[in-house]
């Protein structure tokens, strides 16, 4: 695998599109439509009862060759939570499908807030009737959460249909650290794998981590994102220390790679991933939460920078 770079595509802070989109644009995630790509991304939002944030789900559409935004979200896509519900707080990241009938859903990652840790999170499902442009939710809660061996986190689902099952690439939480002086508690998690006859009901491969380490035991993987080209599955995702990772690049997120020929046996290989952080700019420092799609026979990887997202997500097309 190896990608050329095309830059940042999107920025918040300079595009303005609307009062709701100035800070951060995690997780790109594409939706190919007949005219254009629409890619879906978190934006945050400041509750005025304690300056936490919120996270909703905003879109751009662009050209087919990503050159071009020609429009954008005017609300919201989807609403949070109830009080108390698994996505009370935000959602993020959000990851469309389309079925093989041409029906749309969406993947939800929805998290509420905590006393004791800062976060909890759940796989939630939503459908759209208009093309993407509104989802409403299939249900008040989720269709993947906590269980045995999975006792926390669970989140970041990528779903695809291949052939006639559903396969699903997702994070649960292993542990919480204890805090200290300096930091909160930091939270471990790693990626799995999951199937399904109707996208609904969910059989895991319970605790049972797809990729090894490369930092250790606390290192920390999140959002997978899959491409089957010719018979082969390629993987991308990103990984980082647990701890000190913040402000620190060299314990930061950048991204992964690995291969299977079967969706759920993989061969983890970052140096063969193709793409890499800059010496400088806006992606130096980090890359994170990366989606990897094709159109009109090009395939790209979208992913975020510096900051997390705050500062918007570049595009990288897949050259050899």
């Amino acid at each position: 695998m190896l990608f050329e770079k095309l830059g940042r595509i999107f920025d918040p802070t300079a595009h303005h599109l609307d009062s709701d989109v100035r800070q951060f644009a995690q997780s790109p995630q594409a939706l190919v439509l007949p005219d254009r790509v629409r890619i879906y991304f978190s934006t945050r939002r400041t509750d005025p009862l304690n300056g936490k944030f919120f996270s909703d789900i905003s879109f751009i559409d662009m050209d087919r060759s990503l050159q071009h935004i020609i429009g954008h979200a005017r609300e919201p896509v989807i609403p949070l939570g109830g009080l108390g519900t698994f996505d009370e707080h935000g959602i993020f990241p959000f990851s469309p499908t389309v079925l093989p009938d041409g029906r749309i859903w969406a993947y939800t990652c929805g998290w509420s807030r905590r006393v004791s840790v800062s976060v909890e999170t759940g796989t939630g499902l939503a459908m759209s009737t208009d093309q993407g442009t509104t989802f409403h939710k299939y249900g008040n809660g989720p269709v993947l959460t906590a269980s045995l061996h999975e006792p926390m986190l669970v989140g970041d689902s990528f779903v695809r249909c291949h052939g006639d099952l559903f396969h699903m690439w997702y994070i649960f939480g292993k542990k919480w650290g204890e805090p200290t002086e300096n930091e909160p508690p930091a939270r471990v998690y790693k990626i799995a794998y999951a199937a399904s006859t109707d996208g609904i009901r969910w059989c895991k491969d319970e605790g049972k981590a797809l990729l090894p380490d490369v930092l250790g035991p606390d290192e920390c993987q999140a959002l997978p994102t899959v491409i089957r080209l010719g018979e082969r599955f390629h993987m991308y995702f990103c990984y980082r220390y647990a701890t000190d990772f913040r402000a620190n690049p060299e314990r930061g997120y950048r991204l992964g790679y690995a291969w299977s020929d079967d969706g759920r046996h993989w061969t983890r290989d970052d140096t063969k991933g193709g793409i890499s952080r800059s010496e400088s700019g806006w992606d130096a420092d980090m890359m994170c939460y990366p989606h990897i799609f094709a159109v009109d026979n090009q395939v790209y990887l979208l992913y975020n920078g510096n900051a997390f997202g705050k500062y918007g997500f570049g595009a990288a097309k897949l050259i050899g």
